[in-house]
């Protein structure tokens, strides 16, 4: 039996990558419907079809955003800055949001300008049989088109690039709806040709309304879906030293999301140790999770249900001037440890070995300082430790 192929992984594209591909496959968009804006309108007004002149408008919008594209892959393909220091992957949003409003004022004026017609249908000149198959062609040169943009934004796993290539699936649909009507007039239906306009026009205002509304939600720092979000929660509590995980967030930017993320560590291990788990469970997430642009880690002792009662205890200078009448016939100590757990706080104290004859010594001095804790409020514990290592 022959070895089983492994799927082979594309290797992530840099911004420039993504910024020089976008713009390739929008250029041969822009060809596609500038050509099929000149010859709708032309025939359309030539053969008195309201419905193909105002897809060929529609042709012209689609023109239109194909700059937006080009510009705003351009723009966010830029580095991060000190004004912009998430980068400028936002631009196509806010592009997408230009895009979706643009159609739905589109779709609106259509879907007016046919019903005022459609008020006066005995006024309205015999269309011509060029209109017919014009709108044929329309059809399969967008559906075509659409075929081509969506895989490329699928590969990119670019919102505004989807966006284009569903407008475009979106002109295939309404220009079918221009087949119907118009053939509906050539048979003496004269009314079907606006009727399409008009379906054609609310299509056009209903998915402008959808892209608007996306770009919006994602301005205002709307989260991830519930499984990705799972997914990430998964990958974090699986790193090796994370032992709980809490008020994890997302928010999407662009084709990419950021996380801020609180993973709990035992208390006890220091400050580096906890750091090197931060950056392990930053890393994990980074590398199993290709839509996040970056994650930052918080690390807990304990599971903070209130972040705010370390800030109601009293800091590190107080604690030792507190710490001073218990070491007063004592030697000053090599170093303090303090732990703020469970709304108190823990201190280990560490000395010199030449401190202690013995473990019954540094046992006695345990004890005699167990009993002057017990007059401390704040202090919850002290336990005493002996240097061997050199500082």
């Amino acid at each position: 039996m022959g070895q089983e192929q492994q799927p082979v992984v594309p290797a992530a594209l840099t911004a420039a990558e993504r910024a020089e591909q976008t713009q390739r496959a929008t250029w041969v968009s822009v060809v596609i419907n500038l050509l099929l804006t000149v010859v709708q309108i032309v025939v359309g007004w030539l053969a008195h079809s309201q419905s193909l002149v105002a897809h060929g408008l529609h042709s012209f919008s689609d023109l239109l955003s194909d700059f937006l594209v080009i510009y705003a892959s351009r723009q966010s393909a830029h580095p991060a800055d000190q004004a912009h220091p998430y980068g400028h992957a936002r631009v196509e949003t806010a592009a997408t949001l230009i895009l979706g409003a643009s159609l739905t004022l589109i779709g609106g004026g259509i879907l007016w300008e046919s019903g005022m017609r459609l008020q006066h249908i005995e006024n309205l000149p015999s269309v011509e049989m060029s209109a017919f198959w014009v709108a044929v062609a329309t059809v399969i040169a967008k559906e075509g088109l659409y075929r081509y943009l969506i895989r490329v934004a699928e590969r990119l796993r670019s919102q505004l690039m989807i966006a284009n290539a569903l407008h475009t699936r979106a002109d295939a649909a309404s220009a079918l709806v221009v087949v119907v009507g118009i053939g509906g007039a050539l048979l003496g239906w004269s009314f079907l040709d606006l009727l399409a306009a008009a379906l054609m026009g609310f299509m056009i205002l209903r998915m402008g309304a959808g892209l608007a509304w996306g770009a919006l939600k994602e301005l205002i720092d709307t989260g991830l879906e519930e499984t990705q979000v799972a997914s990430i929660r998964q990958t974090l509590a699986a790193t090796p030293g994370v032992l709980g995980v809490h008020n994890l967030r997302t928010r999407r930017m662009a084709h990419q999301a950021l996380v801020d993320v609180h993973v709990q560590v035992d208390s006890r291990i220091s400050v580096s140790e906890g750091h090197r788990i931060a950056e392990s469970a930053r890393a994990r997430v980074l590398s199993e999770h290709a839509e996040v642009l970056d994650v930052l880690v918080h690390i807990d002792p304990e599971d903070d249900l209130d972040p705010d009662i370390a800030i109601r205890l009293p800091a590190r200078e107080t604690l030792l001037q507190e710490l001073l009448p218990l070491l007063a016939d004592l030697p000053e100590p090599e170093r303090v440890v303090l732990h703020y757990l469970g709304g108190r706080i823990e201190a280990e104290i560490f000395f010199s070995h030449a401190f202690f004859e013995n473990g019954d010594a540094m046992r006695k001095l345990s004890q005699q300082l167990a009993e002057r804790l017990a007059a401390t409020s704040t202090i919850r514990r002290l336990s005493v430790n002996c240097m061997f290592a050199p500082k």
